[in-house]
């Protein structure tokens, strides 16, 4: 028992970690249908954002510290979702999907390279660890940073969600996803309205690379890859496209990675993440919350 509500607690922070970046996938995958598979490297810029910025203060930089790096890396890494949207997908909206996926993953490697070439290829260690305090329930141990990872999470997720159902940008956004001539037509900006949703998908994904950073102490310039797929892997669960799925699917890929873990092995951990993946797919293609849709002619 100790053992179970020690990994389900875990299971939480980086079920957090996958719908952050999750929500990135759908975000874009519903309002332009593009699998932006560049999207996990931007998960890993936000860590050497946050780290480069925590790197300026000397000695430790304290919760202020922390707090202006969090901020930093969200905002500098969703300009560069921007700059990424404007550059490399926007002159090819109207290409085939097959050539605006390349087109992704050529950005990918842009990414990993340029960070690579910036900082090498070594393990960066953060220059601030989270502290280890929390209280026990049995031998389990739940930490004050595994809870505060927790809460800010949820704070931006439901941030997110308030932000696409109340207020007119969101509102826009959810026009476009379903019929973007139309609302064109009718005046609403599409392209600012595409560039905010990079923006806002873009700084999730570095908020939770800036706290993935912190939590497991270390950085490395390709940590965003198999990041990347397991959040691409946890969109479809909840049904890419969905934000509500995104969460949802975030949470329940960490907890049954969890599971996996206890019973299979840490070996089989990846094995039954994309094993879950295929099953989605066969049994539930439109995911645990998503709509099917039809095409017509």
């Amino acid at each position: 028992m100790d053992m179970f509500i020690q990994q389900l607690t875990n299971a939480l922070v980086v079920g957090a970690f996958y719908s952050l970046i999750a929500l990135g996938y759908s975000m874009v995958y519903g309002i332009i249908q593009l699998l932006n598979f560049a999207h996990g490297d931007l998960y890993m810029v936000g860590s050497f954002v946050g780290f480069t910025v925590l790197s300026l203060f000397s000695g430790q930089p304290g919760i202020l510290g922390v707090a202006v790096a969090f901020l930093a890396s969200m905002l500098v890494v969703g300009l560069l979702g921007m700059g990424v949207e404007r550059i490399a997908y926007r002159p090819l909206l109207k290409a085939s999907r097959l050539t605006i996926l390349i087109t992704a993953v050529g950005v990918s490697l842009v990414l990993e390279n340029g960070t690579m070439l910036s900082y090498g290829p070594s393990f960066k260690v953060y220059p601030y660890q989270l502290p280890t305090t929390g209280f026990h329930i049995g031998n389990a141990t739940i930490t004050f940073a595994q809870i505060g990872i927790i809460l800010i999470s949820l704070v931006l997720m439901i941030g997110l969600q308030t932000f696409v159902h109340k207020t007119l940008y969101g509102k826009a956004m959810r026009a476009i996803a379903i019929d973007q001539t139309a609302t064109s037509l009718m005046g609403i900006p599409v392209n600012r309205i595409i560039s905010m949703t990079f923006f806002i998908g873009s700084a999730l994904a570095a908020a939770a690379g800036m706290m993935s950073g912190l939590y497991y102490g270390q950085i490395n310039f390709m940590m965003g890859f198999i990041v990347g797929l397991k959040a691409f892997t946890a969109a479809v669960i909840g049904g890419i496209g969905s934000i509500p799925g995104a969460m949802v699917g975030g949470l329940a890929l960490g907890i049954l990675e969890s599971l996996g873990t206890i019973y299979l092995g840490s070996e089989w951990r990846d094995v039954f993440t994309f094993a879950i993946l295929i099953l989605i797919l066969v049994l539930k293609p439109t995911g645990l919350l998503g709509e099917k849709t039809t095409e017509r002619m």
